[in-house]
């Protein structure tokens, strides 16, 4: 491709932009929210995992928030230092290792995802709830694509 791009092109570039610069503005403040707490983003999502899911194998955490084993080691440890989860050992397969929410994880969960919850609403603010939605379901949309 050489030249001028067509409009479908610069399209394209242009919604990259916009969606790469919206992402970064939210996702500052929400991580500014999250150190708030005294925890990483990793830390946080991982406690949200936990506290909605319930106890899990370790894997499976690392699966669904997109981070490495080592990465996901460290957090682990860093939380069971803070007595916010625990592991457990499965009783049926040694080499599956459980980590579940502590109370006191869960007493501060309880406390801080309501305010986490407002300041992300407070984030898609600009749009309306049929707007959200409808991002959402383009966004998904977009997520699909990208990945054939």
């Amino acid at each position: 491709m050489t030249g001028k791009l067509d409009e479908e092109h610069q399209a394209s570039l242009k919604l990259f932009v916009v969606l790469s610069k919206a992402y970064r503005a939210i996702m500052d403040r929400a991580v500014k929210d999250m150190r708030k707490f005294d925890l990483s983003p990793s830390e946080f999502t991982i406690l949200e995992v936990l506290y909605t899911k319930g106890k899990i194998p370790l894997q499976q955490i690392g699966e669904k928030i997109l981070i490495t084993s080592g990465s996901m080691t460290y957090n682990i440890d860093k939380l069971e230092i803070k007595a916010l989860i625990r592991r457990v050992p499965c009783s049926s397969d040694r080499r599956v290792i459980y980590a579940e929410i502590s109370d006191s994880g869960k007493k501060l969960f309880d406390h801080i995802f309501p305010k986490h919850a407002e300041t992300i609403h407070s984030l898609m603010k600009a749009l309306s709830l049929e707007e959200k939605l409808e991002t959402t379901e383009m966004i998904k949309k977009l997520g699909k694509g990208a990945l054939e």
